[in-house]
């Protein structure tokens, strides 16, 4: 008999039974509390997660190329794709590139799109348009400011509207407002820049991806007291306020390749019309067709149509025989002024009879984790054949960086066999990891330990380039530069060349960049012509009739085979220019009559952008004070047109087009990693927040919550804010807890009744 199976006092075993009722009857109410206390954590849970990350992450390798997504009603569905075509025409010193971008909305929602991307750093940027269906609106310039408000208030509106900004001189946000259900949006910029000059060889560069860029953590701290007198206050700290601005989220492809292909395919073509016959007209880094209408005229265009958006863009062209033009002279009339461009290449200085000054060379080199991948092993291929240049007469140090440092010799040491040897072996051990502290590694190259005038003192900075804390460095150099020269050497695939141009123009040097391992020999060689011949010093820039504002108005010195550009604003084409120097140890002058200056475009915009240059450059060299330079900037930039960080241009049709009442999403477009980088090189082996994406976690009282963009994993695809069950799910859990609860006690009573 069960030990349960007690009888009364007539033989029935009702105790037993009744205590195995109320065991199952107590079970079943503690079953009903743990579904429920599940469940209510579970919403909780939701709720949470739905404050702090106000957004769904997907994993790249789950979605379709070039997408991104929207979650709607637990579904995730394709919402914008990105095309982009670039067309450039190039006349004679000069190039105009028209950049279209396509925004397509298949969704049943109305959208915002967002879009981070690199332009030209010396490229003015003037026009912005929007097209959509028959409808064209052309862009204003405003100040930055204004612009903004102008954009916001038409996205309020239910208006089309579209926003250029400039977050950099050569990183720029486009932002579309109120894209419909199905519909596409084509908004379209155009700017001008300059055609670049190396000896022989002619090129342009059009960037087209912005590499994901390291932001040192803050160390500069400004206090903010009270104002109750209690002298008490906080401290605050960020040397980049504007990173989230400049960090746009990117596609992890090495997760699942054979799902997720490179996003935002770009199509390019080129008219090249250079003003003399043509030889030689190439593209190192893609695959191109070329058609020549005539000698002087190519057609070039992408053998393979459109290509990711994951490399920057480069073509070179030689003349057909001989050696390039060493005299360019053009001009254009806009308004009541005439715009002059000059370039002008001295002869190469002769060989001297006795031995050349010995230099005190400092190589640096980048190994953070951005330089992983093909990247590393163009910087060290680089390295080594510099090594193998010096001279024995030369002194040399190395130092490399990534988020820690090391010098390898306590000072610069003789270039001879034991030392190259010591130095050789710690390149070739370096290994690509951690972040980009490129601040300490720029001063520890410019202390200048030995001293000795009778050296020329040079750096050679091998660097991607990937910070955002340009200033920074500019300002340590202008600090700390003394007699040491500068020559910055761009590795990779889409090198930062706004901070390798400006650092370098600080820095009194050169800029090199080198795309390709195949590319080290060829440009090193060039860079080392450089280092090893004298450049041209004392340049002056007279004009003999006219009134004259020339930019860059302090001339810096020149190397070899660089040409003398010159910009200028006149009150009249009369008289003539003369340029005056020394190459090596001997005076050299050359005079051009203006009268012969030939028919040029987009001149005025060129001279304004490099004027705004100058200002941007007096300000770091503490010539001008920030509220000068702005007022300088913002006067230039609004007489002429252009995009700085001081002014946009907005554009907005007049006509609502979001039905009153329809909400409107968010999306931040992601970019391609770069070519040749390693993302978990960039982001580490297991994804992590960085600060840029945690940005949006902290409170941000300037900014409706409804605007705030949700933070992302590095190798995830940001997806808009999306509305949750949450508060649905804690009724129901609360509900179940009290039937639970009014259940088992109901349960009890009936127990003890029986």
């Amino acid at each position: 008999m069960d030990n349960y199976d007690t009888v009364d006092s007539d033989g029935h075993p009702w105790l037993g039974r009744l205590i195995k009722v109320g065991l199952f009857l107590l079970a079943q109410s503690i079953a009903v509390l743990l579904v429920s206390f599940v469940a209510l954590l579970v919403s909780f849970e939701t709720s949470w997660s739905a404050t702090m990350e106000q957004a769904s992450l997907l994993q790249p390798g789950d979605a379709r190329s070039g997408s991104l997504l929207l979650k709607e009603d637990g579904a995730y569905t394709e919402a914008i794709r990105l095309g982009i075509d670039v067309d450039i025409t190039v006349s004679g010193p000069t190039s105009r590139t028209r950049v279209t971008q396509i925004f397509r909305n298949p969704t049943k929602d109305w959208v915002e799109a967002t879009y981070v991307y690199p332009l030209a750093t010396d490229g003015a940027v003037d026009t912005l348009k929007m097209v959509v269906g028959d409808r064209v609106i052309v862009g204003d310039i405003r100040e930055r400011q204004q612009a903004r408000v102008i954009y916001e208030q038409a996205r309020r509106n239910g208006q089309k509207a579209a926003l250029t900004e400039q977050e950099r001189p050569n990183i720029f946000t486009n932002s579309v407002a109120n894209i419909g259900p199905g519909e596409t949006v084509l908004v379209q910029i155009e700017y001008q820049e300059p055609v670049h000059q190396s000896g022989n060889e002619y090129s342009l560069r059009v960037p087209l991806v912005v590499g994901p860029r390291y932001n040192p953590a803050p160390i500069v701290q400004s206090v903010d007291f009270r104002k109750d007198g209690s002298g008490w206050g906080a401290t605050t700290s960020d040397p980049e306020p504007d990173r989230d601005r400049i960090s746009p989220p990117v596609l992890d492809l090495a997760k699942n390749p054979s799902k997720t292909a490179p996003i935002n395919p770009t199509s390019i073509t080129v008219h090249l019309k250079a003003g003399f016959a043509l030889g030689e007209v190439k593209s190192h880094d893609h695959n191109v067709k070329i058609e020549s209408p005539d000698n002087t005229t190519r057609v070039v265009t992408l053998a393979d149509g459109t290509v990711p958006a994951d490399r920057d863009f480069e073509l070179t062209w030689e003349p057909a025989v001989g050696k390039a033009p060493s005299v360019g002279l053009f001009r254009e009339h806009v308004g009541d002024a005439d715009y002059l461009l000059a370039f002008v290449t001295p002869p190469a200085a002769e060989q001297a009879t006795q031995r050349p000054l010995p230099r005190e060379v400092v190589f640096v080199i980048d190994n953070s984790g951005s330089m992983g991948g093909t990247s590393i092993e163009q910087a060290k291929a680089s390295l080594l054949y510099a090594l193998g240049r010096l001279q024995p007469n030369d002194r040399f140090n190395v130092i490399r960086f990534d988020d820690t440092m090391d010098v390898l010799f306590p000072t610069s040491l003789p270039a001879d066999t034991a030392h190259v040897g010591e130095a050789t072996s710690f390149v070739s051990a370096l290994q690509a990891r951690g972040g980009t502290e490129m601040v300490p590694a720029m001063r520890a190259a410019l202390t200048d330990k030995l001293g000795d005038t009778n050296m020329v003192r040079q750096i050679v900075f091998l660097t991607d380039g990937a910070i955002g804390n340009e200033q920074q460095l500019f300002e340590t150099i202008t600090a700390m530069r003394g007699r040491s020269r500068i020559f910055m050497v761009g590795i990779g695939s889409a090198p930062n060349t706004y901070l390798m141009t400006r650092a370098s123009e600080l820095g009194r040097g050169a800029f090199t960049h080198i795309g390709s391992v195949e590319q080290v020999e060829e440009r090193m060689r060039g860079l080392f012509a450089k280092l090893e011949n004298p450049a041209v010093t004392g340049l002056t820039a007279k004009f003999s009739e006219a009134n004259a504002d020339i930019t860059p108005a302090i001339i810096p010195d020149i190397y070899h085979n660089e040409p003398l550009v010159l910009a200028a604003k006149l009150d009249k084409l009369a008289g003539s220019l003369e340029i005056k120097g020394r190459v090596g140890d001997r005076p050299w002058s050359v005079t051009l009559p203006l009268q012969n200056a030939a028919g040029g475009k987009g001149l005025s915009k060129l001279w304004a952008r490099r004027k705004i240059s100058d200002a941007e450059v007096a300000r770091t060299l503490r010539e001008m004070t920030p509220e000068d330079t702005d007022k300088t900037i913002l006067a230039l930039a609004l007489d002429h047109q252009i995009v700085t960080r001081l002014t946009s241009l907005v554009a907005v049709d007049k006509t609502p087009s979001r039905p009153e009442g329809q909400p409107l999403k968010l999306g931040e477009l992601p970019i391609n990693l770069p070519a040749g980088w390693d993302f978990a090189k960039v982001f580490g082996e297991r994804p992590q927040l960085t600060p840029t994406q945690l940005r949006e976690r902290r409170a941000d009282a300037g900014q409706p919550a409804a605007r705030r963009p949700a933070p992302v994993t590095p190798d995830a695809i940001l997806l808009p804010k999306t509305a949750t069950s949450a508060e649905l799910k804690m009724i129901a859990g609360l509900i179940m807890i009290a039937l639970a609860l009014i259940l088992f006690v109901f349960n009890r009573r009936q127990t003890l009744a029986q």
